[in-house]
């Protein structure tokens, strides 16, 4: 019982605690409703005073702006309203020019009309003038050809002719007073460079003939030259392409040919086979191929030392050899090789005073005359051939054109061309370098004899001084003065264009008037 009571009063002590927790927690949670309601009400508060603050200061602002746009947009409105005023003023100002302007045009249009129309006037006035003139001219043409014997062609033919031999003399005058003027200076500086390189260079005037000669020992040689039924010299021949003449000269052998070279082969070999004694075909064929080693180092030899002596280097090796070649080449006697050298000299003394290049004026001296060399092989003159050698191993153009020209196959563009011209001249032209045949000689007397009486108006001509002058003897009624300075270029132009020769030649037309009375 007392248990049954302690339960119950346990369980209305838990019922009675359990509804005083509730009250506590209801009332603890009523007041926190009742202070976040305040807590609400005073935000609300907030939030509308701020609200309010701002609205406010959006409102200033946009009073603001729109104030601003309003300042701005009247200060543009005014900017543009004087813009606007400008331009309208000046559109009034071009307006007022335009219509100035179109007013004097249409002054000016008038008046070029009244002009026109007076130019017209005076066009027609004009050509009624010209047909008058014209039938004037025609009546007064027609009077002097009456007055005249001579019809207007015959007479302007006869007006062209006197003006035509008035510029003629006119010419001859102005010619005369320059070539006296060039003459002072050219004529005597060139004389003094000439002169100067000939006096410089001392050259051999002895030259090799072009048949060459074997002394023998004996006369018995010969008959071992020849050998059994002939097969000795038939070897020689055929080994050295080289005829040999076994005559009745005496302790001499004769050996011909077309071939310097082969016909220097030819006598070293003999010669050899003279001092050695043992000749027969096997032996022979032996000492000729030895010989022709022998003359082949020679001949380079020789271009070497030629172009050592010159100063001239890089020279291609097979040019080297035509120009030892050379040494075995002669023209109307003179040695070409010693012409080459003498050219060459003489080229690099005139250049040295004319200020050109000395080593390449000597190069072209050395080698002008390399075609001779191989002429008797290829076909063409020697200038020609030698041009294309030159090309062939490189050479300068320069070099090329001066090769080329120094017989006229090419005409000379430069002072080099014309300075190996000049070389080559004095070199085959002085006493005892070179020798012609008498018919040779005679014949160029007689041509140039025959070219100056070609002429009007010339009496007799003289070639004198081996043909290097000729003098040429004219009518003084014929041949004026100035007359004579034409005729004597047109003498040499056509000496030049009909004639070869070497060197130059000098041409002097010679006039004289002559008065004779007799006394009584």
């Amino acid at each position: 019982m007392q248990i049954e009571i302690a339960i119950l009063l346990s369980f209305v002590a838990a019922v009675a605690g359990f509804f005083a927790g509730n009250l506590l927690r209801k009332k603890f949670a009523e007041s926190k409703v009742t202070s976040a309601e305040e807590q609400a009400v005073k935000s609300l508060a907030d939030a509308k005073r701020q609200a309010e603050t701002i609205t406010k200061e959006a409102s200033l602002q946009a009073k603001d702006v729109v104030y601003q746009a309003k300042a701005e947009f009247e200060r543009e409105t005014k900017d543009k309203r004087r813009d606007l005023q400008a331009l309208e003023k000046r559109l009034q100002q071009k307006e007022e020019n335009l219509d100035k302007k179109m007013n004097l045009f249409d002054q000016r249009d008038a008046d070029f009309t009244r002009r026109e129309q007076g130019l017209f006037n005076k066009e027609q006035t004009l050509a009624q003038k010209g047909e008058k003139l014209n039938q004037l001219i025609e009546e007064e043409q027609k009077k002097l050809e009456s007055m005249s014997g001579m019809s207007a062609a015959e007479a302007k033919k006869t007006l062209m002719e006197a003006m035509e031999n008035e510029a003629k003399l006119d010419a001859a005058k102005l010619i005369k007073a320059i070539e006296e003027e060039a003459r002072e200076t050219a004529d005597k500086k060139s004389k003094e460079i000439m002169a100067l390189a000939i006096q410089r260079y001392a050259g051999e005037y002895v030259a090799e003939r072009t048949v060459s000669v074997v002394a023998l020992p004996s006369d018995e040689m010969k008959g071992r030259i020849i050998g059994r039924e002939g097969r000795n010299i038939r070897a020689l021949e055929a080994a050295t392409g080289i005829d040999l003449i076994i005559d009745d000269t005496p302790e001499a052998v004769i050996l011909s040919g077309f071939n310097p070279v082969r016909r220097e082969v030819a006598k070293i070999s003999l010669e050899k086979l003279i001092a050695d004694g043992r000749i027969h075909p096997g032996r022979i064929e032996e000492v000729v191929a030895k010989a022709t080693e022998e003359v082949e180092l020679t001949m380079k030899e020789a271009g070497e030392q030629a172009a050592f002596d010159l100063g001239v280097h890089g020279i291609h090796p097979e040019i080297i050899k035509l120009i030892g070649r050379l040494r075995y080449r002669t023209s109307y006697s003179q040695n070409v090789y010693q012409h080459s050298l003498e050219v060459a000299f003489l080229c690099g003394i005139m250049a040295a005073e004319l200020g050109v290049n000395v080593k390449q004026a000597k190069r072209a001296g050395l080698l002008h005359d390399l075609g001779k060399a191989v002429d008797h092989e290829v076909e063409g003159s020697h200038a020609v051939i030698g041009a294309d050698l030159a090309r062939k191993y490189g050479e300068s153009p320069k070099i090329i054109h001066a090769i080329m020209a120094h017989h006229e196959d090419e005409k000379p563009n430069s002072v080099l061309a014309v300075l190996v011209q000049a070389a080559d001249a004095l070199s085959g032209a002085r006493p005892g370098a070179r020798r012609e045949m008498m018919e040779t000689y005679v014949k160029r007397l007689e041509d140039l004899e025959r070219i100056a009486t070609s002429f009007n108006g010339v009496l007799n001509s003289f070639a004198i001084q081996a043909g290097r002058e000729i003098r040429v003897m004219v009518s003084s009624d014929e041949v004026s003065d100035e007359r004579a300075v034409v005729l004597a270029k047109d003498v040499a132009r056509k000496i030049e264009a009909e004639m070869t020769y070497p060197g130059q030649i000098k041409v002097n037309v010679i006039r004289e008037t002559r008065a004779t009375e007799y006394a009584r």
